[in-house]
């Protein structure tokens, strides 16, 4: 897959190409839709599938009041991409003179100049430009214009009434309904880090945990315990993962996310790992004492065996 920073890095051979245009948080259902789409388009016509993206949420700059938390970092966006069959992503930077750029200059300078856009796919209330200044019906009479098509995308609404969007996947994630928000997202809920040392109460407990660093890549889900796959370099080890602030001890981080790997003892610091969120086994609870906690460890990593598929603990 090609990969440019911005409309200027783009070669001059490049294309033709098919482009859609939008944050694509999580690429969620909705957004894989619209790649299906233009994947389909982009074979028939010998096109190049395209996406057009920005390094970062237009709130961020526009209502940082109401700029959410990313779903996946740039990073990860761009796998995602290029996992979903993309040939070509341009991740512009959304500063003040993209956000002043005129619709008649995003698209001369941007789907017509540096993509040679043939077709262009978005949804009904896709806006562009200044302050929104365009609309899909500009975007039409620019594509007249200029020589491109215009597709339009209906809304994916797996319930018939609610459409997908990264919105709903936070919500759901943030009632750590990570089972749901894997539907809607097309994939498990994900976040990475490094491996970090913490306080060592999990080895002392008899459950070691590898302690991922508060930088995370990724949406990390609503306090509670979960089942989880933890990837390292590659390979999947099933795992119970705690989020939250652990209220049987004092001085934990509010957002701790540790992971137990199950039947696994090894070291981990420095390393930068995956976890992929399968389905929540509890709430973040306070116990009265260390023995309580252990049992319900203990219970919780039996829990996240059947979740998971793996076989249960053979008494020694």
């Amino acid at each position: 897959m090609q990969f440019w920073s911005d409309a200027a890095d783009v070669p001059g051979d490049f294309g033709p190409s098919a482009v859609t245009v939008g944050k694509f948080d999580g690429l969620h259902a909705g957004h894989r839709a619209v790649i299906d789409t233009l994947r389909a388009i982009s074979e028939d016509r010998g096109l190049v599938p395209t996406v057009v993206t920005f390094d970062r949420n237009p709130l961020s700059l526009l209502r940082p009041e109401l700029c959410p938390d990313p779903l996946v970092s740039n990073e990860q966006k761009v796998e995602l991409l290029e996992d979903a069959g993309i040939g070509a992503v341009l991740m512009v930077t959304f500063d003040e003179r993209l956000r002043d750029m005129t619709p008649i200059e995003f698209v001369q300078q941007i789907l017509v100049e540096a993509l040679h856009a043939a077709v262009v796919l978005v949804g009904r209330d896709f806006r562009f430009g200044a302050k929104g200044a365009g609309d899909v019906a500009l975007l039409e009479s620019l594509g007249r214009e200029h020589g491109f098509e215009v597709v339009i995308i209906d809304d994916v609404t797996p319930d018939g009434s609610r459409r997908v969007s990264s919105t709903w996947v936070r919500e759901l994630l943030a009632a750590g309904n990570v089972r749901e928000a894997a539907r809607l997202l097309g994939g498990a809920p994900t976040v990475r880090s490094v491996v970090v040392h913490g306080a060592h109460r999990g080895r002392e407990l008899g459950y070691p945990t590898a302690n991922l660093a508060p930088n995370l890549e990724g949406f990390a889900p609503g306090d509670g315990v979960y089942a989880a796959w933890l990837i390292v370099d590659g390979e999947r080890y099933g795992a119970a993962v705690s989020i939250g602030n652990n209220p049987t001890f004092d001085g934990v981080p509010a957002k701790q996310v540790e992971a137990h790997a199950i039947d696994q003892d090894f070291d981990l610091y420095g390393k930068t790992v995956a976890l992929e969120f399968v389905d929540r086994i509890r709430g973040m609870w306070k116990f009265d004492s260390v023995t309580e906690l252990v049992e319900q460890i203990a219970r919780d990593e039996e829990v996240a065996r059947e979740m998971l598929g793996i076989a249960p603990r053979v008494a020694k």
